[in-house]
């Protein structure tokens, strides 16, 4: 760990290589307070989807992990995107393979592939259309009810989904390829994230207690026994909208997203639902990784261009779908 004095000229050093380098860094909610002190612009995977594809800078530091760089190279195709972390992957885009996803939907026949942004590009390459925790209810909304959804990677928030959206969770194992005698309905890959999955119905009964007077939201990533137990579930961004809303809020996500709201929401006061929930692969960034990055020692995300094409056209008709 930095001292604060090493920190400030670290933080001084990266403001001046952003500048002559005409870079823009994106970091995502999770990650620790001081890249958000040199970011310039923080959110999920929905804001920083968006704000990769209106950047008109040369060069994209993205702070998060893989999938979400590689989703900001497919949007905008012309700009040269850096992980800073280039080992910072995720567990859960790990559990989906283009290869896998081929052979699931030959052995079901007429299906649409919906993909959570937590995928390789390959994965999106092999799908209709993608989706966030932000928007995955108004993706799934937006297709027809007599379609057979599946649903890749989270078996969590494809429950979420199908609940929310009214449509059918169907068992994953379905082997029938002819739909004829397939219902409609949602059938869910089984993937998960290791952090949300642990969640259950009892952490959000011990943080009533402890926090009587708190809002306790969850992500959709979590299993439904939290999500029934909590008072909502929202995305990060949703999250960040409902401190605004509330003097006092426990959070069932990656426990540094409240010093996210911390940092723009001093007022509030937060709790993490688990302390110990810490998504790994997001602390890997350092200052010095994002200081590497501006200097050009971190190699760039490449999509090969056969992928590529097909993965911006599911990306292009999430952001298609109406709505925040």
């Amino acid at each position: 760990m930095n001292s604060p004095s090493d920190s400030a000229n670290l933080k001084s050093a990266i403001r001046n290589l952003k500048s002559a380098a005409g870079a823009v860094i994106l970091a995502h909610n999770y990650q620790v307070p001081d890249i958000y002190d040199v970011a310039d612009f923080i959110g999920d995977s929905l804001e920083l989807a968006r704000q990769a594809r209106t950047v008109r800078s040369r060069l994209i530091v993205f702070c998060g992990v893989r999938f979400m760089a590689e989703t900001a190279k497919l949007v905008n195709p012309e700009t040269r995107v850096v992980l800073a972390a280039p080992d910072a992957g995720c567990q859960m885009a790990d559990m989906v393979t283009a290869e896998a996803l081929r052979a699931r939907k030959s052995e079901l026949g007429d299906v649409t592939t919906v993909a959570y942004v937590n995928t390789p590009a390959e994965v999106k390459a092999e799908s209709d259309i993608c989706c966030t925790s932000a928007n995955a209810v108004r993706v799934v909304k937006s297709l027809p009810a007599d379609q057979r959804i599946l649903f890749v990677p989270d078996r969590h928030l494809a429950a979420y989904v199908a609940r929310e959206a009214g449509r059918p969770l169907l068992d994953s194992r379905l082997p029938i390829p002819d739909s004829r005698l397939s219902p409609a309905g949602i059938i869910p890959w089984e993937g998960f994230c290791y952090v949300h999955a642990s969640f259950r119905a009892a952490d959000v009964e011990r943080a009533r207690k402890e926090h009587p007077d708190a809002f306790v939201v969850v992500h959709p990533e979590c299993p439904l026994e939290a999500i029934d137990a909590a008072d909502a579930a929202a995305s990060t961004s949703g999250m960040v909208r409902l401190a605004r809303e509330h003097g006092a809020i426990v959070l069932g996500t990656e426990a540094g997203m409240c010093d996210r709201v911390r940092r723009d929401l001093p007022q509030v006061r937060c709790w993490p639902l688990r302390r110990s929930a810490l998504c790994r692969n997001m602390k890997l960034t350092r200052l010095e990784d994002v200081q590497a990055a501006l200097e050009g020692a971190m190699p760039e995300i490449d999509v090969s261009a056969e992928a590529a094409g097909r993965a911006r056209r599911a990306l292009d008709r999430m952001m298609e779908v109406p709505g925040r």
